[in-house]
């Protein structure tokens, strides 16, 4: 590791934006990139067309087939395929009113269904997985087509997603799956049609395709992207050209690195989030990159899979969750075979990592510094930032490579900030190309997001990184509706908290949920870090979480952590006085674990309500004292 006297050697790495201009009218401050945003495209497709002429055998997107090898699509070949899939969507009169609805997770012919689609501007919608492998009762996914009201649907497998399909299922529907069952489709309602994935592809083009590829513009909806919905049924966020064209072009001046060679991703993130479905896709279709797709997720079951494909494929850029960073930074300390490749691999021509979703405890930076350092005598730029769906989604960057945890940065070129006092904290809100008209169907929860001056409300809190000196941007302050009054009317900050305990407990914590609304004094769920604890505790790679939480060393540990919180509380607000370390994982489908893989701690706390109040009532299990 570095010592502590001597700067940090990093890779080469050009932050776009580094200063800023501000504003202050009384008590709300006015924020803005000294950079102006350059002239940005008309339609993303067109880069599709720019590479298919320019780089025609250029890997797009790959994934590995069954066999293991991966299977490859070139630019030349997607433009062929998104005009014929193209046409066929023209031919079956879909539309703003009878949209692309795909279901699956992230893949060849998701991605060739997407671009086909946005090429003659049909909208299209990627419907979390979970909605239809997880839910019982199917309620979000019967909300979204409620919504949206598809004309067609995609999905990978029928024996996986024929459950789900049937329960959306109308005579107005195009069914198209990779197989077809020999059984009945619905007994009670049938589909338009069911076709196979293949029979997409128009074996003829006519003048329909170029009408619509040349009706389409800014205000050209792409895509609706759905909100998490972990409170409230989700919301189908409008993604327009105008969004999609101008954040891409945000994004190459906040990091001109990416324009600097043809980026290589290899990334799980799912399509139909933001970050995956928009910051990942977009970039490389616009800067002619190319897309391994990650079939593995930070979870212990699939992360083998990442791993693999991280040995054998060297991105130009790393990007994934606090989850991912913290299993890759173990697995980076490995000193046998598989650990050397990978480092070797995944550090040989990284000029950067990104993490999004979440806080990134500081022992996981230290982590991953000291292997590159190890591996090859410098760091790499650890990124973030901040952004949401409605922002398409980047918003926000940092300014320099000494990053903190909880740093987020300055505007990226061409979106204003307006920073809005809220009781004891400051609301972000946005304003720019890049921000979406609202949300479809929904004028009341649109005219409710947006204030008096055309700036949508983020719900997010902001603060600055150093008061005296405002060009080093912003740090994340928490959500304003996390934060809570104890029954003393005092107020919690959430986020600086569960940044605090999660740096104290490391390595043994991966997340929090802070409790104590309308109680006299703080309290908080431990959530473990199941892979670095099995090994900590030695337990075998079968154990469960249950296993870990009741364990006494584990026990003793996050005694001791809150005994040590304790020494630096400076009040109720601060002091965490009683916890339980959960034995129960999270659940996705419950919306306690968001697509992106952070935690939602208001899910949480509605899921866990008996938990928190046995915590309250002394009558859980193991309840942890300082």
């Amino acid at each position: 590791m570095t010592s502590n006297n001597m700067q940090p050697k990093y890779r080469a790495f050009d932050f776009g934006v580094t200063r800023a201009s501000i504003k202050k009218m009384g008590d709300i401050t006015y924020l803005r990139a000294e950079n102006d945003l350059e002239t940005y495209g008309t339609r993303l497709t067109d880069r599709l067309i720019h590479w298919a002429k320019a780089a025609p055998d250029r890997t797009w997107m790959a994934r590995r087939g069954t066999d293991g090898e991966w299977v490859k699509i070139s630019y030349a070949e997607a433009w062929d395929k998104a005009q014929r899939i193209g046409q066929t969507l023209l031919d079956m009169g879909l539309g703003v009113d009878r949209p692309v609805a795909i279901l699956s997770e992230n893949s060849l012919e998701h991605a060739l269904i997407a671009i086909g689609a946005m090429t003659v501007g049909i909208p299209y919608c990627s419907v979390s997985t979970a909605y239809s492998l997880l839910s019982q009762d199917f309620e979000k996914l019967k909300h979204i087509f409620a919504t949206i009201t598809p004309g067609f649907v995609y999905a990978s497998d029928w024996e996986k997603y024929g459950k789900a399909i049937n329960s959306v299922i109308n005579s107005n529907l195009v069914i198209v799956t990779n197989n077809i069952a020999d059984k009945p489709i619905n007994t009670s309602a049938i589909a338009k049609k069911h076709l196979k994935f293949n029979d997409l592809y128009a074996p003829t083009i006519n003048s329909k395709l170029a009408a619509a590829i040349g009706s389409t513009g800014p205000e050209t909806i792409v895509k609706f992207l759905f909100t998490s919905g972990s409170t409230k049924l989700p919301e189908g966020v409008i993604n327009t050209q105008k969004m999609i064209c101008a954040n891409v072009q945000q994004i190459t001046q906040s990091i001109p690195v990416m324009a600097h060679e043809p980026m290589v991703l290899v990334d799980w993130m799912p399509w139909n989030h933001t970050f995956g479905g928009n910051h990942n896709f977009n970039l490389i279709l616009h800067h002619g990159g190319t897309m391994y797709i990650d079939d593995g997720k930070p979870v212990p079951a699939l992360l083998g899979e990442t791993l693999r494909n991280l040995r054998e494929i060297s991105p130009t850029m790393y990007l994934n969750v606090p989850t991912g960073f913290e299993q890759i930074a173990l697995a980076m300390k490995v000193d046998d075979d598989h650990g050397r490749q990978l480092r070797k691999s995944l550090l040989s021509r990284c000029r950067m990592f990104f993490y999004a979703g979440a806080a990134l405890a500081q022992p996981i930076w230290d982590s991953l510094f000291e292997s590159q350092e190890k591996e090859i005598g410098e760091r790499i730029v650890m990124t973030t930032g901040l952004g949401m769906t409605e922002s398409a989604p980047f918003a926000i960057f940092v300014t320099n490579p000494n990053v903190k945890a909880g740093d987020l940065g300055l505007p990226a070129p061409g979106i204003e900030l307006k920073l809005v006092p809220s009781g004891d904290k400051v609301e972000v809100r946005y304003r720019g190309p890049n921000i979406t008209p609202g949300y479809w169907r929904n004028t009341e929860a649109t005219a409710e997001s947006f204030d008096e001056e055309g700036f949508f409300c983020t719900g997010d809190a902001v603060k600055w990184i150093d008061e005296d000196n405002p060009h080093l941007g912003l740090k994340f302050d928490g959500r304003i509706a996390e934060d809570f009054k104890l029954s003393t009317g005092t107020f919690v900050s959430v986020g600086p908290m569960r940044a605090k305990i999660i740096a104290a407990g490391a390595p043994y914590l991966q997340d929090v949920v802070i409790t104590g609304l309308n109680e006299k004094e703080v309290g908080a769920l431990l959530i473990p870090a199941l892979i670095p604890c099995k090994r900590i505790l030695g337990l075998t790679e079968s154990a469960t979480m249950s296993d870990v939480a009741n364990h006494p060393v584990m026990q003793q540990a996050m005694a001791s952590m809150l005994t040590e919180l304790e020494k630096t509380a400076t009040g109720s607000a601060s002091r965490v006085a009683r916890a339980v370390v959960m034995v129960d994982p999270p659940n996705i489908d419950k919306g306690e674990i968001t697509d992106k893989g952070s935690i939602n701690q208001r899910a949480v706390l509605k899921e866990r309500a008996a938990l928190v109040s046995a915590l309250y009532a002394d009558t859980a299990l193991n309840i942890l004292k300082p």
